[in-house]
């Protein structure tokens, strides 16, 4: 099986191909350099000299905050990319599986969203990857789109990685307890997409650990596994400076992993505790 990943040198990415190297797949993993995803003809050429079977676009503009005022910029990685990559995919008949988030809606649900509820993103992060999204499901034939939630991993920033730096000169700290969601370690991601992408289950699914809580009670978690006295103090997201609009509910249900046969990702605290044992140990 061949599978080209973009943006393998990202957080997710890196434990993409950790997880595809334990398999007998050949991996295709361009640099930016090499597949520039805004050029359609560059994309074009790449994909149908590989002639992959399957495309994990794992590669996006995520900075949330710098979407909000460099908006050409995200569009053109997110919508003309993603866009390039669709047509692409297709035109070799390859399935592609794009990874999508959270942000792709408003944050004012009283339960977990489900696979099809309505989108309705209210940051420009969230409206690119939708547009994304759709995208995708015009353009392709087979495809998985995949949504996923507050990321950590080994290699990249991420809240726990800041969380922790932030302890090594704080004795207190204020972190906003009115955002709700579900943390997700890579490792525990890539592994369910790479059973995914071995499958003909084409369609839309939330993968994030199992369970959720608050940032605030994240960076208390988080302090608590790392035998860390720090005091850390809630806030609400009004009082912290940002510029974007984050949705403050975002938790991801996860009925079409499971109708479909999968295992749900372990609980967000378990695979806390073993991002934190493995980054000790490194």
């Amino acid at each position: 099986m061949i599978v080209i990943v973009t943006g393998s040198s990202g957080q997710l990415g890196y434990d993409i191909m950790n997880e595809l190297k334990r398999t007998n797949f050949d991996v295709y993993a361009p640099s930016s350099d090499e597949l520039d995803m805004t050029n359609q003809d560059k994309v074009s050429s790449y994909v149908k000299r590989i002639n992959p079977d399957v495309i994990i676009h794992a590669a996006a503009y995520t900075n949330v905050e710098e979407a909000e005022t460099d908006r050409e910029t995200a569009y053109n990685v997110n919508v003309n990319g993603t866009r390039n990559i669709a047509a692409a995919a297709e035109t070799v008949n390859a399935r592609l599986c794009y990874i999508s988030t959270d942000f792709v809606f408003d944050g004012t649900a009283a339960q977990p969203y489900e696979e099809f509820d309505i989108p309705n993103p209210i940051n420009e992060y969230g409206k690119t990857k939708w547009m994304g999204e759709e995208l995708i499901r015009g353009l392709c034939t087979k495809w998985f789109i995949v949504r996923t939630s507050w990321i950590f991993g080994e290699n990249g920033k991420n809240f726990v990685s800041t969380m922790l730096k932030l302890a090594e000169t704080r004795d207190t700290l204020q972190v906003v307890d009115d955002e709700i969601g579900s943390p997700t370690y890579t490792p525990d991601l890539a592994a369910f997409l790479t059973a995914l992408i071995q499958t003909e289950k084409y369609g839309i699914y939330h993968a994030s650990n199992t369970g959720k809580c608050s940032r605030h009670a994240l960076a208390e978690a988080i302090f608590e596994e790392a035998c860390i006295d720090i005091k850390v103090e809630p806030i609400i997201s009004s009082q912290f400076a940002s510029k974007v609009t984050r949705p403050k509910y975002s938790v991801l249900g996860n009925n079409a992993l499971i109708y479909n046969g999968f295992q749900p990702l372990r609980e967000w605290r378990e695979a806390l505790k073993a991002y934190l044992n493995h980054i000790q140990k490194t």
